[in-house]
């Protein structure tokens, strides 16, 4: 037997049984906190796993980011493609902008956040709150993007899938879903060798490339139609705007070590930053060795074959190595969804702390899992694949903006945080912080201008929608807190007359067991029972009535009238008469109910329990306290 109690009214501040307790001294002494030092980082990340865990998302864009910018510089012809190095090096020195201000930004704060919180400490909160907004989106359309380019690229070479894409994108979802519940040490050591596999054969793609006079093959794109763009000689600066905004999609993924800094193992400042230099140096390689293989072997984009595809085929040729990294491709985009796994649940857990999004966020499984954060975000993200059809078109224009907006929001915090505590070689680090930021914030003007009719209207819909949203939950725990005086000092306790309340439909072992409880718990305890007007009812009313009398438990049983056949909204409505003629009694009502041994037998119960703690926790101040009497093996030998 057991018994759950909770008061109906205040909302519990107090850590949920979900979440382990934090690591630190304890009464015990100092070999127990060290022991539970260690067993909660054994479920953080190493560097290189954070790099595996995290970067995902920054690695995999380079399957998407250099045909972004050649599919643009494409509209002036073979002259425009000649600007794919010089335009692939500006986003390459922005990277190294970022790195470098990301990497301050670890140190700054390692409670993570990235963006929220350094707005959140510099900017003011409405702005946090903005940079929160846009980082979630971003980590939802990742997961998306990713999955959908994934099985995009499987259903390429299996064309046979096709009209199977979305089935496929969900269950890619479900997949990486239940390993990062997992834990997220457990997702980094499963992407480790993926990730690998990636890196390695574009490295490897690249060194061969640079050996290459020429292209070993062009098999990938025989047959299939240029999309290069005719008779142009001139490259105008709106162009290459346009070209550098769009290839800036590759630098998507660069914050989420910075947001997930708890997540790595101490020292985790330090740990995160090495991975955040690892990460940048990985990416910068890998996207200037590809910009200038592109012009070695004067790349023409063709409908249907990815720029990445035509240059493994020509550094490779048609072989085992090119399908290698096709592979390598495809599994890394579709597991790329990891790196939100990793950084939206820590953001929200810290939204959830600062009251801006509901408490059960901020909890904690026992692998260090934001269990509800990673539930959200595959909920979210299922329904996204659903409604775009699992298209992927239908998504890229919505990605990047999020994620520039979250830039330099970041930035200009960081300038802020420069000016105020002015340390050696401060105005350096600002004017790094400011250009990044100048350069980021047109980035973010550029792409929703120019993709404001493809779908970034929704982004701009939706990002002041959930800085609303934000706000309605920051002024709902605001006005919680004020009602149960949060941060005052309460009145000394004092005793009450204590009224116990036990609804009762008949004599039974739980109905003993119910009233002893009460008498523990009250000074005084009532017995209530319903009855209807049918004739049945009466009878059984009159059989309750002449056999409590007999048993004679020595406290009266009250009957309530009800002309309808309910059972919750009387009990209430005695409830709520009995406050009013005793102001001063502590009323709780006590609801005994049967908990079956095995899980399919509660179909069996009539739920009358929860019916009435339902009515009363919605039309009363009583406490309710529910006791559960246990069926099974157990009472057998308890009665024998």
């Amino acid at each position: 037997m057991a018994m759950q109690v909770g008061k109906t009214t205040g909302a519990a501040r107090g850590p949920s049984r979900e979440e382990p307790p934090d690591t630190g001294w304890t009464a015990t002494g100092e070999g127990t906190a060290t022991v539970e030092a260690v067993a909660a980082d054994r479920h953080r990340l190493t560097a290189v796993q954070g790099l595996a865990a995290l970067s995902l998302d920054a690695m995999a864009s380079v399957a998407y980011g250099p045909e972004a910018i050649v599919l643009v510089l494409a509209a002036a012809g073979a002259h425009g493609m000649g600007f794919t190095l010089p335009v692939t090096l500006a986003i390459a020195a922005l990277l190294a902008v970022l790195v470098a201000s990301y990497r301050q930004v670890i140190a700054a704060f390692p409670d993570g956040g990235g963006a929220y919180a350094v707005a959140g400490r510099h900017l003011g909160r409405r702005t946090s709150l903005v940079a929160a907004a846009s980082l979630i989106l971003d980590y939802v359309l990742n997961v998306a993007v990713s999955v959908t380019a994934g099985v995009a690229a499987l259903t390429s070479a299996f064309p046979g899938l096709h009209d199977e894409r979305v089935g496929i994108c969900l269950a890619v979802l479900v997949l990486v879903t239940a390993v990062n519940l997992r834990g997220i040490v457990d997702s980094a050591k499963a992407f480790l060798v993926p990730t690998a596999l990636f890196v390695g054969s574009i490295l490897a793609m690249i060194v061969v490339g640079l050996l290459r006079d020429g292209p070993v093959s062009t098999a990938s794109a025989a047959g299939h139609a240029s999309v290069l763009g005719e008779g142009a000689t001139t490259v105008g600066a709106l162009l290459l705007l346009k070209a550098f905004a769009a290839g800036c999609s590759a630098l998507t993924g660069v914050e989420a070590v910075a947001n997930a800094v708890p997540s790595f193992r101490a020292p985790a400042a330090r740990r995160a930053q090495r991975t955040e230099v690892a990460l940048g140096a990985l990416l910068g390689v890998m996207l200037i060795g590809l910009s200038i293989l592109i012009g070695r072997f004067h790349l023409q984009p063709v409908e249907g074959v990815t720029v990445l595809a035509q240059l493994a085929d020509a550094s490779f040729g048609h072989n085992a190595a090119f399908y290698t990294v096709q592979f390598a491709t495809v599994v890394l985009l579709a597991l790329a969804a990891n790196t939100s796994f990793g950084g939206l649940p820590v953001l929200m857990g810290l939204l959830a702390r600062d009251h801006h999004v509901p408490h059960l966020f901020a909890l904690k499984a026992d692998r260090q899992v934001h269990r509800h954060g990673v539930l959200a975000l595959a909920v979210v993200s299922a329904a996204l694949l659903v409604l775009s059809g699992g298209d992927t078109n239908t998504l890229v224009p919505l990605f990047a903006i999020g994620v520039f907006v979250g830039f330099t929001i970041c930035q200009v915090g960081m300038v802020r945080h420069w000016q105020a505590e002015r340390p050696r070689g401060w105005r350096a680090k600002a004017a790094l912080n400011g250009s990044g930021a100048l350069l980021t914030g047109v980035c973010a003007v550029v792409v929703t201008a120019t993709k404001f009719t493809e779908g970034a209207w929704v982004i701009v819909l939706a990002l002041p929608l959930m800085v609303l949203g934000f706000e309605k939950v920051h002024r709902a725990y605001g006005e919680i807190g004020d009602r149960l005086e949060l941060g005052r000092v309460p009145r000394p306790p004092h005793r009450a007359h204590s009224l116990v309340v036990v609804p009762v439909a008949g004599l039974s072992r739980l109905t003993c067991q119910a009233l002893t409880a009460a008498r523990s718990l009250g000074d005084e305890v009532l017995a209530v029972t319903v009855t209807h007007p049918a004739s049945e009812d009466l009878r059984s009313a009159e059989a309750l009535r002449r056999d409590w009398e007999l048993w004679n438990p020595g406290m009266e049983l009250v009957e309530l009238a009800s002309d309808r056949r309910e059972v919750g909204r009387p009990v209430s409505a005695y409830v709520r008469e009995l406050a009013r003629s005793r102001p001063g009694a502590q009323i709780t009502v006590l609801i005994p109910e049967t908990e079956p041994a095995h899980l399919w037998q509660r179909m069996l119960q009539n739920q009358r329990g929860s019916v009435v703690a339902h009515a009363v926790r919605r039309d009363t101040d009583a406490v309710i306290c529910r006791l559960r009497f246990r069926v099974g093996a157990r009472t057998e030998r308890t009665r024998s």
